[in-house]
């Protein structure tokens, strides 16, 4: 699996699911889609929907993690946390591949 999810990150998605309105078998999708200030934004959804032939899934801390192929190269190594201070609150990639990143770290270059 390309992509790590951290304990703290992943109690956060829990909650997340289960204040949700959720049915069925969730998974956390993560991605890289075109956009945002660097070229390429991540993204993070919690969705029902995987498929074995285009996506990779694992379990992490209770949390079923998927990431598609084409995703999967530009998030190789990549670490999801979760942060809560004073100045900001959120989720938080730590992309050893991106190269260029904007200052609010939702998106980044290669």
């Amino acid at each position: 699996m390309s992509v790590t999810l951290t304990e703290t990150a992943a109690k956060e998605v829990k909650r997340f699911i289960e204040e949700g309105e959720y049915e069925g078998d969730t998974v956390l999708r993560i991605g890289v889609a075109g956009g945002g200030c660097s070229g390429l934004s991540y993204s993070l959804n919690i969705v029902n929907d995987f498929d074995a032939a285009n996506d990779s899934k694992t379990e992490q801390h209770g949390v079923s993690v998927v990431v598609d192929k084409k995703s999967a190269l530009f998030l190789e190594g990549t670490t999801v946390d979760y942060y809560e201070g004073i100045e900001q609150r959120g989720f938080q990639f730590h992309n050893p591949t991106a190269k260029k990143s904007c200052g609010c770290g939702n998106s980044f270059s290669t």
